[in-house]
């Protein structure tokens, strides 16, 4: 982990099926404060066979240190870190033969922010993108 990127090399965890035996992935991004296996836990209640589940840890339980509504600059080198911590997940997932079609992205606040930016960011055909308590990142700055 470096200042420029306070979140890579953070732990991945894991729910579900095994990803190379997976049909479908979905990416659960945690909020402020939280762990990547507190948004795990979410798993146990969605009862989806053939699924695999993957959570990203942030750096300090933060994904960037200011309010989603702050100008995009002031979240850096935080914010970009994170989203391409989301990105080398969806990667990952990817390079096991899971098409972007049968990847969710499902994040609560902070996580949800990173869900929502990195699809606005990234438009593709995803399985599905869950925004529960979030909106797009920064201004019009």
């Amino acid at each position: 982990m470096s200042n420029q990127n306070p979140h890579q090399g953070q732990s991945v965890a894991t729910a579900g099926v095994l990803l190379a035996n997976a049909e479908e992935a979905m990416v659960i991004m945690h909020g402020r404060g939280g762990t990547n296996h507190q948004a795990l836990a979410l798993s146990d209640y969605l009862n989806v066979p053939g699924f695999a589940f993957l959570a990203p840890q942030a750096a300090n339980h933060s994904w960037y240190p200011h309010r989603f509504i702050a100008p995009r600059k002031s979240n850096e080198p935080y914010l970009s870190s994170a989203l391409n911590a989301l990105h080398d997940v969806i990667k990952h997932i990817e390079a096991q033969g899971i098409p972007t079609s049968k990847i969710m992205l499902l994040g609560f606040s902070q996580g949800a922010c990173l869900c929502g930016e990195y699809a606005a960011r990234h438009p593709k055909r995803y399985g599905g993108v869950m925004i529960l308590s979030g909106g797009l990142i920064g201004t019009d700055d």
